[in-house]
């Protein structure tokens, strides 16, 4: 499952055990753990592989049928200007796929496309159970046998962590992204939280005859917007507000939910104020995701607002050689919740394993002259004049 990179095979075998040894793995074959992957193929003599629970991109394979991509993707490569979805320099989803708002099924299918051209090692079926820190790197029980690397990076992805809202009777609602959200509901539609999920699922149920009432307390359908969607609704998403708001069938309610239960053949949402709203099926809680860090949580700390603590090369503060990799980036308050984002930090985290290696990185600063790398953060966030 290994990719050489002029090594000696022998380097990536233990001599005392079963367990493959490698420079450098990676869990998880989205867009996080392809790019990196990726990136890290640019890296001379480097071993390393990728572990994937399912199949390549199985999160965005899961994706209810009606979700789509919040970011466009365009074609612009040819005057240097990267598809905001792609992972790689060269590719673009919206060329593979021929889409500008790609489907989950279909941005799993440009995954698979690109891990095939590029010959990605990656290893499907592989679920990781249990992660060991060593005095030389990790150890991981995986369903295919124990592997052992001198790096780890997780880019095990959002998805699979689905954050329900803490509250009574929190139990009868459906997470956002449950495929039954997505079902049809005819009549009352209650949605809580209002931000990206909220909005895209509360449109797409109006779009099909329903009422939805929508509660936040922060009013992110109020909000000015900026330039950052991982602060302010993206452009795409208040048209598709404002076209909502012009059924009359969408009514946006700026306070908190305490509690939620069953009423006769429907479900009532208690509110701090006393208000009561009822909705004709289990409500949905658009409420967002965890960090998916799984079997390597205990080898990150916690920062306040319980994300993970990073270094300044995306590491943990905890294991040494630990990185991570996707939506879950975190530093000050810098959030990196899009491909475009997070992918600026590919080729940031292979330099640093390939130099723990010892290795020649020089190759990754075409990744730089392509606009995939940041490793100075202090120029993110920066507002649009106009």
């Amino acid at each position: 499952m290994y990719i050489n990179n002029g090594a000696s095979p022998r380097d990536a075998r233990a001599q005392d055990d079963d367990a493959v040894r490698l420079d450098a793995l990676v869990v998880g074959a989205g867009p996080a753990g392809i790019g990196t992957a990726l990136a890290l193929a640019a890296v001379d003599g480097l071993t390393f592989g990728v572990l994937e629970r399912g199949r390549v991109g199985q999160s965005f394979r899961d994706w209810p049928a009606a979700q789509t991509f919040l970011t466009p993707s365009f074609t612009g490569n040819g005057f240097g200007a990267s598809d905001l979805n792609a992972i790689h320099p060269e590719t673009s989803p919206a060329f593979s796929l021929g889409v500008d708002y790609p489907t989950g099924p279909q941005y799993a299918n440009y995954l698979r496309g690109v891990v095939k051209h590029f010959r990605v090692p990656v290893m499907e079926h592989a679920a990781v159970e249990a992660v060991r820190a060593l005095d030389d790197g990790f150890e991981l029980d995986t369903e295919r046998g124990p592997v052992r690397t001198r790096s780890l990076v997780w880019a095990g992805g959002e998805f699979g962590d689905p954050r329900a809202p803490r509250l009574p009777g929190a139990g009868f609602a459906v997470h956002s992204s449950a495929p039954e959200a997505w079902g049809e509901r005819g009549g009352a539609v209650v949605v809580i939280g209002g931000y990206e999920s909220g909005v895209d699922i509360a449109c797409h149920h109006i779009a099909r005859g329903a009422t939805v009432t929508i509660i936040d307390p922060d009013e992110p359908w109020d909000r000015r917007p900026g330039s950052d969607p991982s602060f302010r609704l993206a452009p795409r998403s208040r048209m598709r507000l404002r076209a909502a708001f012009e059924t009359g069938r969408l009514h946006p309610v700026p306070e908190r939910v305490v509690a939620v239960k069953a009423d006769g053949d429907g479900f009532t949402v208690r509110l701090a104020d006393g208000r009561m709203v009822r909705g004709d099926s289990a409500p949905i809680a658009a409420t967002g995701f965890g960090p998916g860090l799984g079997p390597v949580a205990h080898l990150f700390e916690e920062r306040e607002d319980g994300w993970p603590l990073l270094d300044e090369d995306d590491g943990s503060t905890l294991a040494p050689g630990l990185f991570l990799s996707g939506p879950s980036i975190r530093h000050g308050g810098l959030r990196f919740c899009f491909v475009y984002k997070f992918r600026q930090r590919f080729a940031h985290i292979a330099r640093r394993i390939g130099e723990r290696a010892g290795k020649d990185t020089s190759a990754l600063e075409a990744w730089r002259a392509a606009g995939m790398l940041t490793d100075d953060l202090s120029c993110c966030g920066v507002e649009c004049e106009c």
